[in-house]
């Protein structure tokens, strides 16, 4: 009988890709027939790059990966899910907390849509990263760039550069992320 692929969905927002995700992304690479990095839109969320452009952060690291790629999705995982004929939703975990959310959004897949979920943990050194930390550490370290590619390629770092500029203020609407400014005046 011959082998069925083994098709898995990496879906997230991944704005930007940080160091844990690209750590998932190349481990995974090696269990699965095709991985697909599924660049989605989380309405909880207020996205600092557009979907092309978080496709455009990821390329050049999965570009030697002959069994991966990335594809913009709107809508609901699931769906997606099932218009990539996968049968694996893939999932980082990085403590405690991650898995208790994973795990009811595993068990609501499989209830609404047959995917199975598949959970991988984050090796240690990415284990505290999230693109919301790594988007106030630039706002709020003043755009240190040495900083910030220990937890992002190099590629991204400067894209956030752009995006963000100097880190003192400027786009901070934009991301979310508001910090108290200083008064310039005295209190005496």
């Amino acid at each position: 009988m011959p082998h069925k692929p083994i098709i898995a969905v990496y879906p997230g927002s991944f704005d930007p890709v940080t160091h844990g995700h690209l750590d998932i992304i190349m481990r995974s690479a090696g269990v699965f027939d095709e991985l697909v990095v599924g660049v989605g839109l989380n309405p909880d969320k207020r996205e600092l790059f557009t979907q092309q452009e978080r496709l455009e952060l990821i390329a050049p690291h999965i570009r030697k990966l002959a069994n991966v790629r990335a594809e913009a999705y709107t809508g609901l995982t699931i769906d997606f899910v099932q218009r990539c004929r996968a049968s694996v939703i893939l999932r980082g975990i990085r403590d405690a907390a991650d898995l208790n959310s994973e795990l009811q959004q595993a068990n609501l897949n499989r209830m609404v849509g047959g995917a199975e979920t598949l959970f991988l943990s984050t090796s240690d050194q990415y284990a505290l990263t999230s693109s919301t930390y790594i988007k106030q550490i630039y706002l709020m370290g003043g755009g240190n760039m040495q900083r910030i590619e220990r937890l992002v390629p190099p590629n991204v770092a400067r894209a956030l550069a752009t995006k963000l500029g100097s880190g003192r203020g400027g786009i901070v609407r934009r991301t979310g992320i508001r910090r108290r400014r200083r008064s310039r005046r005295s209190s005496a």
